[in-house]
């Protein structure tokens, strides 16, 4: 009742406001970019901040409660702005880069973040994905931003004073500050990171008023001079002052970055420079409604639209486009691989251990030729570096484990990404599963020769995260296969893929029925705890990773004893208390969050288990995976500020809910197919780019009436647990028709399970 009240608040509210807020209520109007953000490092639900930015947008702007440095720049429990802050951070865990902000001010010129900090309340902020506005109550000052591509508008209304200031901080680990009186501006660079970049990496930035300044001071490691104009130092800032403001002025600063030089930024800046911020923030208004509109639903629910909308809005910053346009008209981009400034395309801030399991998939969906474009940015990337990123943030990052840069490139190719050499990407694929980042283990494939030598990785030979790292790769290695297969790829390439995408098989322990840590000798590892987080698992127990065989359920059926038992084991996982393994290792938050959801071992929060509840479909019980894909969607997901269950993790945990809202999901990226589960809406369209469409109906719709009773596609019945994404391409009407009681006749036959590594090799038989 409340998210329902202050919904009908906000439309109220915004009714009132200029036209960039008119025609509401529009796809843009449900999101809420705060849900996330009531987060902590114990405890996450979303570790978010509200990224007011374009779709994969190369600047995002937040406004900043955090300290200079903390990854939580923003906590919907913090009293205090400190600052509005261009960020470049994809998750809290790998901090931020290319990071300067503005503060307005009145009585005092100060710098110190404490010290200029205004106490602030939701009550009187406004967060839409374009456009922000809060009152800074100890200043007497609104601020109001909204962002282009690579620039930004302010608009600071002061209260009447002889001392008004905006404060401009470089942030510190190095930075400069030069103040151009003459031409009311400030430029600077700043070169603070948190890893992932060459040597000479320096966001430079530029800031235009659109008033004379009466006073100026730069700042040199927290020393206020009142005489200079610039300063090199390891934190530089700046102080500018203005007199004589009448109640209500507004002074209006314009603001841009580059990743290239000074002179960039300034073309940067055009796309703002003769712009106010109300036709900043209708053009924002109008992009955002057209990413956002490329899916439209028909529901009286208000929170589900709001909850829909806002993880779409999550699904559609990341990754990032890292590229600008030169003087010429040409995209170009700074590479974070080997700090050239190189031609084409360049994508970051994504983790592909998290996105290739649904956010990729949604792009190659909804977004294709968006994706074309980041393909094109994965080949730059492996030309700049030798391998395809696996964690980027700009650059390679020691971040999480596998090699699922090749789900990304397959699933790409096989869903019809072009625009770019695909050839390049196979040979980076192959390099990629045979070789490891003489600097970074979690770029290309850590323990390959082990893993080549043995088929899997053990767990006596001083690799941590073994197991996990074993299931992930077969997953990868039948990706390549795929992938080759399609290229045309001799069987010469080929055939070692395919034999290593079974190299499961090889830790499963038929005497628990899970996956298990294996020693070089071929023993398993002894005293085995299933629901103890060890370290044989990333972030997981063997709960969680025994399911991680997106390719082959079918396999992992068969290896389980059949239909029964599989399904007794994936009704295990929601039986077994959250407790159990609680006391296995230090507490992390992932830890904590399964444990306090209260549905048994099923982590939702965290990646490897979250295609689970869609296994159902491949052992003849799809009606489980109906009732727990809306036991999930509808406990664990809202449009609150702790609306997440863990980490989002740039836009995965949200693509889950869109995908899994509209009925399906993608279990193996690269098999062509999506698997069924429970549509949540009345009726949801989705409009291809290539001008077709797709209708998804569910009749006797209700919170009660989460079962399929009968699907029809394109008028005929269909009883088949999975949708052809080739199908779908060419537009598609698909009516289901739901009950509170499950179906249990309903795609129950074999020939209805979705597709499996193994069926597919039996066919070749």
């Amino acid at each position: 009742m409340k998210q329902h009240s202050f919904f009908l608040f906000i439309l109220f509210w915004t009714a009132s406001l200029p036209k960039i807020f008119a025609q509401s209520p529009d796809p843009v109007d449900y999101v809420n970019p705060l849900v996330g953000t009531l987060s902590k490092y114990e405890l996450s639900t979303g570790n978010t901040y509200p990224a007011i930015a374009r779709p994969w947008g190369m600047n995002f702007w937040t406004p900043q409660t955090g300290n200079m440095g903390d990854g939580w720049i923003y906590t919907y429990t913090a009293d205090k702005i400190k600052g509005f802050k261009q960020t470049h951070q994809p998750s809290p865990w790998n901090n931020d880069y290319g990071q300067f902000s503005l503060m307005p001010i009145t009585g005092q010129p100060v710098f110190d973040q404490d010290a200029r900090a205004s106490w602030f309340s939701h009550k009187a902020e406004i967060a839409k994905p374009y456009y922000y506005s809060v009152f800074l109550a100890d200043h007497d000052i609104t601020t109001e931003f909204s962002p282009s591509q690579r620039a930004v508008v302010f608009n600071f209304t002061f209260p009447k004073t002889d001392s008004a200031y905006v404060v401009i901080d470089a942030f510190d680990k190095g930075s400069f500050i030069k103040v151009i009186p003459e031409e009311n501006k400030i430029i600077g660079y700043n070169t603070r990171n948190s890893g992932g970049t060459p040597e000479n990496f320096k966001n430079y930035f530029i800031i235009e008023f659109d008033r004379p300044m009466d006073s100026h001071f730069v700042v040199n490691n927290g020393n206020i001079n009142s005489d200079g104009l610039e300063v090199t130092a390891d934190h530089a800032g700046a102080i500018i002052g203005f007199k004589g403001l009448k109640k209500g002025q507004q002074i209006t600063a314009r603001v841009a970055s580059s990743f290239i030089s000074f002179e960039q930024a300034s073309l940067n800046l055009n796309e703002v420079r003769e712009k106010s911020l109300e036709e900043v923030a209708n053009e924002g208004r109008q992009q955002w409604n057209e990413v956002l509109g490329r899916i439209r639903i028909k529901d009286q629910d208000i929170d589900r639209l709001r909850t829909f909308y806002s993880c779409l809005y999550r699904s559609t910053l990341f990754p990032r486009d890292l590229s600008e346009i030169d003087a010429e008209g040409n995209r170009v981009h700074y590479s974070p691989y080997n700090g050239e400034v190189l031609p084409g395309e360049m994508f970051t801030d994504t983790g592909f251990w998290d996105t290739f399991r649904s956010l990729f998939p949604l792009l190659n969906l909804l977004y294709p030729s968006m994706n074309d474009r980041m393909q094109e940015g994965l080949v730059n990337a492996y030309k700049e570096s030798g391998f395809l990123p696996e964690w980027a943030s700009p650059g390679h990052r020691a971040s999480m484990i596998g090699n699922n840069s090749a789900s990304v490139v397959a699933d790409a190719y096989l869903t019809g990404r072009k625009g770019y050499d695909p050839m390049v990407l196979w040979e980076a694929v192959q390099w990629g599963a045979n070789n490891v980042h003489p600097k970074n283990t979690s770029t290309g494939r850590y323990g390959h020769e082990l893993y080549n030598k043995l088929g899997y990785i053990p767990a006596d030979a001083g690799i941590s995260q073994n197991a996990a790292r074993t299931l992930e790769y077969a997953y990868n290695d039948w990706c390549i296969y795929q992938f080759g297969k399609a290229l045309g790829r001799p069987d010469a390439e080929t055939s070692i893929y395919a034999k290593r995408a079974l190299n499961y098989k090889n830790l499963y322990d038929p005497s628990t029925k899970l996956m298990r840590g294996k020693n070089k000798n071929g023993s398993f590892i002894a005293n085995f705890d299933p629901s103890a987080w060890s370290d044989e698992f990333t972030e997981g127990n063997s709960w969680h990773w025994s399911f991680c065989v997106f390719h082959d359920p079918q396999g992992l059926v068969d290896l389980m004893g059949g239909n029964a038992a599989f399904t007794g084991m994936l009704d295990t996982v929601f039986l077994v208390p959250s407790l159990e393994g609680m006391k296995s290792r230090g507490m992390i938050h992932e830890m904590r969050e399964m444990q306090i959801m209260n549905m048994g071992q099923y982590a939702h929060g965290n990646q490897p288990i979250q295609h689970m509840p869609y296994l159902y479909n491949y052992s003849g019980a799809p009606w489980k995976a109906q009732y727990w894909v809306r036991e999930i969607m509808d406990k664990l997901y809202s449009a609150a500020p702790d609306g997440y269950c863990g980490d989002e993790d740039n836009g995965q945990t949200s693509a889950w809910y869109v995908f899994s809202a509209m009925g399906f999901y993608p279990v193996a990226p690269g098999s062509g197919e999506y698997v069924l589960g429970s549509p949540l809406f009345d009726e949801v369209t989705l409009q291809l780019e290539n001008e077709k469409k797709i209708v998804i109906s569910a009749s006797n719709q209700s919170k009660e009436n989460v079962y399929v009773d009968q699907l029809r596609v394109n008028g005929k019945n269909y009883t088949h647990n999975f949708l052809r994404i080739a199908d779908l391409y060419k537009g598609a009407k698909l009516n289901f028709r739901m009950s509170a009681q499950p179906n249990l006749s309903r795609g129950t036959a074999s020939e209805n399970k979705p597709y499996s590594f193994s069926d597919e090799l039996r066919e070749k038989k």
